[in-house]
């Protein structure tokens, strides 16, 4: 069943919601806060269309989701986070595709470098509509009729073994196959053993002289009369190479199949092809693909000895108990593949990273290193260092230096307990700073002194998976990368008196990671500033958090098993972002939270409002406590837009842990770890400032 995802407006924001055009920009990524639907329903307006594949700049402009669904400025892809080109231009015109290797060999049709928007349309107008999953084929038969010249036309045949020229004398559109003979003139490429003409006709006679239209790619012809005959197999081999699966036609067939199935993993595909989307997530995309086909084939042979066995025998039982559980594994994948494919559930979900980075350990001379990074050493300044950071007697021993050019070369050679030191100027990054082991890295001087920029094409800038790093006094400048500037995986890092100008997303704490965040700034992420992934631990203090898409994103993930977030907000100003400041992600109302009764439903309301009032009214005390024991400062303004970040936490860990009861009762598990789903979201949250974001303080994504 498909997830639905709805916005609710701000409890109390900072004026009514905005609808806005977001001003085109480089790089632009996923809204949030809206489900991508799929489009409008507006035949023949299909969204932007791409650049051509292979361009050096791409032409991307990304629209603001409005929250009023009617909006026009709204593009058919409900959802779609980049223009793919411009509709205005009169699209590809096919050219001639020289082949490699045989000169012999005919020109064939280029019809591999096909933009996003002719695909699309293609899809939606022309081949599938509104067809339903059980359709599809019926559907392309119907198109193939239309467009395919029946006879007349050559292709080139091509396996993974041999590639043969043969002639079409007819098209079987009901089975996407073409009758074909040899041509005239015999010519076969092949990449091992010789084929003869003998060996050819043998292995046609096999297949009946029959061939799928997918491996078949029509000879070029200037005439322009064959153009749409090999596009048209181009659409047909790229959807059932790309877009299809296997299980796609036994699905639930109450959606229209384009919308629910062909436009996110279409876009998917060119998001991937175009650098959006992290290696590590379409590593793991593939993976969840390659285990659902073999866990679909296994399923389908123990369905059909089940169907072919009349006998009510205990190995048939053996077989439905092992059904049963490779369908509910079968599913579980599916979801996961749905919410890769679907580029908002993609940004809001997030993914689980396992970096693989192993720690070093202690060096084996059991000795601390501590590294000064600087492109030349001065004299004044070795002077300073030593009074200021490298005195024997400010450490009560000896201290063992080595001088680095470059902060990336100082971080290779760390190990446990080292001590990196970076002086002033501005270092440029090609690549990625890994940190394994427990080390500090700190700036000497002030952040905007001391600047460690990336560049080149990543995934991210800092991953950090020690168990305690600490940076500080630093600014870290990212370009050109698809994932945050600071990723962290497991471990503490704590970040103080730094200043992090993003580009793409902001810092992500991952699931049992922890980040203590103070006194720092950080700006201009195209996603969230700061998101906070389940079972981790965020404590952010005296930040500006500004200028981002969203201040800051609280995730969730369909599994019960994870723990909720421990959060501690305090004094921190978050201000300028484009949507909210705070958004979290929470299930919606459910009636598996209640027992389907109303007095259920009665004690469930009740219960929440419980839980927001004692929230509400905990949150005014320690305003009143912690902010201003002298009691000089007016915080009745800020007091507001933290009670509607404390209320509704607490209401969603309230709808978790009731979820994850109902949930844990159907399995037959009478008793359930209360400790750990009544855990209070967050710690403190108090001292905030939100001004000026763009849909008020608080908002949130029901899913």
């Amino acid at each position: 069943m498909e997830s639905e995802a709805e916005l609710t407006v701000p409890l109390r924001g900072e004026g009514e919601v905005e609808e806005a055009t977001e001003a085109p920009s480089e790089e632009s990524r996923p809204e949030v806060l809206q489900e991508d639907e799929g489009g409008d329903g507006r035949e023949g307006e299909p969204p932007e269309p791409a650049r051509v594949i292979g361009d050096s700049e791409p032409q991307e402009a990304a629209e603001a989701l409005s929250l009023d669904e009617g909006n026009e400025s709204d593009d058919s892809g409900g959802g779609s986070f980049s223009d793919y080109g411009d509709r205005d231009k009169p699209g590809t015109v096919l050219q001639r595709l020289v082949p490699e290797g045989n000169a012999l060999f005919p020109d064939t049709f280029q019809t591999n470098n096909l933009l996003f928007y002719e695909r699309f349309k293609a899809y939606q107008d022309y081949m599938l509509a509104d067809c339903k999953a059980s359709e599809v084929k019926e559907f392309t038969a119907e198109y193939l009729e239309k467009v395919l010249e029946p006879s007349g036309w050559q292709a080139v045949w091509r396996t993974n073994v041999f590639e043969v020229l043969l002639e079409v004398v007819d098209v079987e559109c009901s089975t996407l196959k073409a009758v074909v003979r040899l041509s005239d003139s015999f010519l076969c490429e092949t990449r091992g053993d010789t084929f003869t003409s003998e060996c050819v006709q043998e292995l046609l006679s096999l297949k009946e002289h029959q061939l799928p239209l997918q491996e078949l790619w029509v000879v070029f012809d200037e005439s322009g009369e064959f153009d749409q005959t090999a596009l048209a197999i181009e659409h047909v081999r790229f959807f059932y190479k790309h877009i299809w699966r296997s299980w796609d036609e036994e699905d639930d067939d109450d959606f229209d199949y384009f919308v629910r199935c062909v436009e996110p993993r279409l876009r998917l595909y060119y998001d991937i092809l175009e650098d959006r989307v992290p290696s590590a997530l379409v590593a793991d995309y593939h993976s969840l693909l390659s285990q659902c086909e073999e866990l679909y084939r296994m399923f389908l042979d123990v369905r059909n000895s089940i169907s072919g066995s009349d006998s009510d025998c205990e190995a048939e039982n053996v077989s439905v108990v092992e059904g049963v559980k490779l369908y509910d594994r079968i599913e579980h994948l599916k979801q996961k593949l749905k919410i890769i494919e679907n580029p908002l559930l993609r940004y809001v979900f997030g993914y689980q990273k396992h970096s693989g980075l192993q720690a070093k350990g202690i060096r084996p001379s059991g000795t601390t290193i501590t590294h000064v990074v600087s492109a030349t050493m001065m004299s004044s300044l070795l002077a300073c260092l030593l009074r200021d950071k490298l005195s024997p007697a400010s450490c009560n021993e000896e201290i063992e230096i080595q001088f680095h050019s470059d902060p990336l070369s100082a971080m290779n050679a760390c190990y446990e307990g080292d001590r990196i030191i970076v002086c002033p100027g501005h270092y440029l990054v090609e690549g990625t700073l890994y940190i394994a082991d427990s080390i500090e890295l700190e700036g000497y001087g002030l952040p905007d002194d001391v600047v460690i920029e990336k560049r080149g094409k990543g995934d991210a800038f800092v991953e950090c998976t020690g168990a305690d790093v600490k940076i500080s006094s630093l600014k870290l400048i990212q370009h050109d990368a698809v994932e945050g500037i600071l990723s962290i995986h497991q471990g503490k890092t704590t970040l103080e008196n730094c200043v992090l100008q993003c580009e793409t997303m902001g810092v992500a704490v991952r699931t049992s990671a922890e980040l203590l965040m103070k006194n720092s700034d950080l700006y201009g992420a195209k996603g969230a500033g700061v998101e906070i992934y389940p079972g981790s631990t965020c404590t952010l203090m005296v930040n500006g958090i500004h200028h981002c898409k969203e201040g800051i994103l609280i995730k969730d993930f369909l599994e019960e098993h994870y723990e909720i977030p421990k959060i501690t907000l305090v004094n921190n100003v978050i201000h300028n972002n484009e949507g909210y400041g705070v958004v979290l992600v929470k299930p919606t109302a459910s009636s598996d939270a209640t027992d389907g009764t109303s007095e259920g439903k009665t004690k469930d309301v009740q219960s929440s409002g419980e839980a927001v009032s004692m929230a509400g009214e905990e949150l005014h005390e320690r305003a009143s406590e912690e902010l201003d024991p002298y009691g000089r400062v007016d915080t009745s303004k800020h007091v507001e837009g933290n009670c509607e970040i404390a209320n509704e936490l607490s209401a969603a860990s309230l709808k978790k842990k009731q979820l994850c009861k109902k949930r844990l009762s159907n399995l037959g598990i009478t008793e359930a770890d209360d400790d750990l789903m009544s855990q209070e979201m967050f710690v403190s949250i108090v001292g905030n400032h939100f001004r000026r974001n763009g849909k008020g303080s608080f908002g949130t994504f029901l899913y």
